[in-house]
């Protein structure tokens, strides 16, 4: 008898050290690293989801922001300082910083937010599951749609793109966009660029070669969307952006897009499922498919600038409209 009242005074015990180490667990203070390709409204907003997601958890974190500046050396810096400094997650935001990331912390969880095509910048091999230690939300946009609904509204004959040709995402995002033009029946007008210093320029190259512009996700681009928007309003041409949220400040004649907080949201769900013991590997791809994931923005001062009547059926399902310099949620 006094065996077995030892024996189970002694599992008591194994049971309440294993439950103190689990609150500890628990308890512990975690670093999430979040590191975005460059700087703009749409990452921003990527990034301040991410991190409302894991406080939201309940989670003790501290974050490491990181931004590389369109730099793709400082990408490979900053996945080094992430890898040394021993990072519990690594979150890359956008496909240049999250290729790095990938590349460099193989022993870490790595989690991508806003890459357009995982499977082609080869962060994934399946959208069915992670790879290994990676997994990640994917922004890809309905860009067939985006091209059908512009020359519907529109009555465009000839569409305008600028891409970053040094970019994967952008570079899938030109084959979507070519897809497009050949379903709407458009002809396209393309140019390339590598930095955002070279988007004025890229956007006066283009302007008097085309009825319209199509802007998708593209980082480079959106970084100097000021300079484009200034040259397309100047010839009175208008533009559809692929991100509603760059398209807030007006200039743009519409917008239709997932909202990148609730992306950045999404991704930090992700992390939250990491920390909590699930493996990347287990985790799916996440797609922003949900109709209250999307937006949709007109822009009345810059359509009556460029003769466009919008149709009613299209003002009534807006989520936003841009008239007479003020932003108006519907």
């Amino acid at each position: 008898m006094k065996k077995i009242i030892t024996a189970v005074m002694a599992f008591a015990l194994c049971l309440s050290f294993a439950s103190a180490k689990s609150k500890t667990v628990k308890a512990k203070k975690v670093k999430i690293g979040i590191a975005k390709i460059v700087q703009h409204v749409a990452l921003d907003d990527v990034e301040r989801g991410v991190m409302d997601a894991i406080k939201a958890a309940g989670i003790d974190a501290t974050f490491d922001l990181q931004n590389a500046n369109g730099d793709v050396n400082t990408a490979n810096q900053i996945a080094a300082q992430y890898r040394d400094e021993r990072v519990d997650v690594a979150v890359g935001i956008a496909t240049p910083i999250a290729i790095a990331l990938a590349n460099t912390l193989r022993d870490t969880p790595v989690v991508f937010g806003t890459v357009t095509d995982p499977l082609g910048a080869g962060l994934v091999k399946t959208l069915a599951h992670g790879e290994k230690n990676v997994t990640g939300m994917s922004d890809e946009l309905p860009s067939k749609e985006h091209i059908k609904l512009f020359k519907e509204i529109t009555g465009i004959k000839t569409l305008g793109y600028i891409y970053t040709s040094n970019e994967d995402n952008s570079v899938s995002s030109l084959e979507l966009v070519k897809q497009g033009c050949k379903e709407a029946g458009l002809e396209l007008v393309v140019q390339a660029i590598s930095t955002s210093a070279e988007v004025k320029q890229a956007a006066e190259a283009i302007v008097n070669r085309c009825d319209g512009i199509y802007l998708t996700t593209d980082n480079t681009v959106f970084s100097a969307l000021p300079s484009l928007v200034a040259v397309f309003n100047k010839a009175k041409k208008p533009i559809f952006s692929g991100d509603v949220t760059g398209a807030m400040e007006g200039g743009c004649f519409m917008a239709s897009g997932f909202n990148y907080y609730k992306a950045g949201y999404a991704t930090g769900e992700i992390v939250v499922q990491i920390l909590n013991g699930k493996k990347p590997s287990e985790i799916p791809v996440r797609f922003m498919t949900k109709p209250e994931d999307s937006d949709l923005l007109f822009d009345l001062d810059t359509a009556k600038a460029c003769g466009i009547s919008i149709p009613k059926k299209y003002l009534d399902k807006a989520t936003y409209i841009y008239q007479n310099g003020k932003l108006t949620k519907k």
